[in-house]
């Protein structure tokens, strides 16, 4: 009855709207209404058909208000009236979302029926809590894949970020790691993704166990920028409530280079000037906005988040690749040839950093880490050589060994889908292998 009381309190007995003055592409001016409304209002607006679709205010120009609609602009034209709902975008979660999957509205698309709704309102797009107040990193998290728990160890609460090109399987990884992670609760954003991926996604990679513990998020790619932009918001909103509940998020948002691209075209469609690559300067602001949203909280929940970047064109030196790197606590880079190879997860090992090793693993752990690095780094800097029968077997101890230990370690590296690992027997597994010789 609280909760009913509350949304009722927020019911006006009054509206302003104003109207439609022009429309440019998906950029919508509204006169009327620029006194009462600022950046992040939401609205309604009516179409000639009797219907209405929402939007939100993402500028203004002169005595104009600039609004883009949610939806498709069909039946909307001149002097439509557009109606102003709220000046915050907020929902209120609650646990029994748990297992659901929502629309970036926050309303459910799994046909299971309502959501109830928490007592307690989140904003959709809020600051992450002050540097000072944050928790250190945790302790070592187990994400159940061989190559990541030992070449780029992450701790609880650390962010990172997985480079890839198109295809080569991030998509994938990322699901393994929904699955495997040793998390009390996974929030999934799927931002700008192939609508085909979603039930594949849900129904064979997370499996009903690994569902029941998650939320997950839709956006497809043929939807709208905004609702596009908006799944990244409401998936650190949501970890950010359990967070609060002092749980071990797992966040992970596939991907933040299609958030980006949406943030381009509202900036775009808002007259803001393209910089580097077409991309617009409040692209590089609302990056770090939303990733510093993961991470510890200020008592004992956390946010782990994994976030998914597409390298455009195989360049790892583009300007979003480059602007996440800078934010992250490290990268994980997935390389094109390694897949070609036959080797998956094709995660290059030399190029991968985390920045909470070496701090998180004993000295016998960073002791087998860097001996295997060597090891790897000395076979493919002579692979030419070797392959070229250059090489005289003999002439160099250590590349003997190299030559002898490096197809162990690939195998090592390579894991199957369904295939768990673990922690422990991941370092006995390698300390094996490198004393072989």
């Amino acid at each position: 009855m609280n909760i009913l009381s509350q949304e009722l309190s927020k019911i006006r007995n009054y509206n302003f709207y104003g109207k439609v003055s022009s429309i440019q592409g998906l950029l919508i001016s509204v006169t009327g209404i620029d006194q009462v409304v600022s950046i992040g209002s939401r609205c309604n607006i009516e179409t000639r058909g009797g219907g209405s679709c929402p939007g939100e205010v993402i500028g203004f120009r002169e005595n104009l208000t600039l609004v883009m609609s949610f939806n498709d602009l069909d039946g909307v034209g001149l002097g439509c009236r557009v109606i102003i709902q709220e000046n915050e975008s907020v929902i209120n979660p609650d646990e029994s979302w748990l297992g659901r999957v929502l629309n970036p509205m926050g309303d459910p698309i799994d046909g299971k029926g309502p959501l109830l709704n928490g007592s307690i309102p989140y904003k959709l797009r809020s600051s992450p809590p002050l540097a000072s107040e944050r928790n250190r990193l945790g302790k070592k998290i187990d994400l159940g894949v061989k190559s990541i728990n030992t070449f780029v160890t992450c701790c609880s609460g650390q962010r990172m970020g997985i480079f890839s090109g198109s295809g080569i399987g991030k998509s994938v990884l990322l699901s393994m790691m929904s699955k495997y992670t040793k998390s009390d609760v996974n929030i999934i954003g799927l931002v700008g993704e192939r609508g085909r991926e979603v039930k594949d996604f849900i129904e064979d990679h997370l499996g009903p166990e690994g569902l029941a513990k998650s939320i997950i998020i839709v956006a497809t790619s043929d939807e709208s920028a905004l609702l596009r932009r908006q799944a990244a918001y409401l998936t650190l909103t949501l970890s950010e409530y359990f967070r609060d509940k002092e749980k071990n998020v797992l966040c992970l948002i596939d991907s933040i280079t299609r958030f980006a691209q949406a943030q381009r075209e509202i900036g775009l469609s808002g007259g803001e000037p393209p910089a580097s690559k077409g991309y617009t300067p409040t692209v590089f602001a609302e990056l770090p906005k939303l990733l510093e949203r993961a991470g510890p909280g200020k008592n004992t929940g956390n946010i782990t988040g994994l976030f998914t970047v597409l390298v455009e064109g195989d360049d790892h030196n583009e300007p979003i690749s480059d602007a996440v790197r800078a934010i992250v606590d490290g990268h994980i880079v997935l390389e094109r040839e390694i897949m070609e190879r036959g080797r998956y997860p094709a995660i290059n090992i030399l190029k991968s950093v985390s920045r909470s090793m070496p701090n998180c693993n004993n000295e016998k752990e960073n002791q087998l880490i860097s001996k295997a690095k060597t090891i790897v780094s000395l076979f493919e800097k002579m692979s030419e050589m070797i392959r070229l029968g250059a090489y005289k077997q003999g002439s160099d101890k250590d590349l003997d060994e190299a030559i002898e230990i490096y197809p162990l370690i690939e195998k090592f590296l390579y894991q199957n889908i369904d295939e768990r690992a673990d922690f422990e027997k991941d370092f006995n597994e390698l300390e094996k292998i490198l004393n072989s010789y």
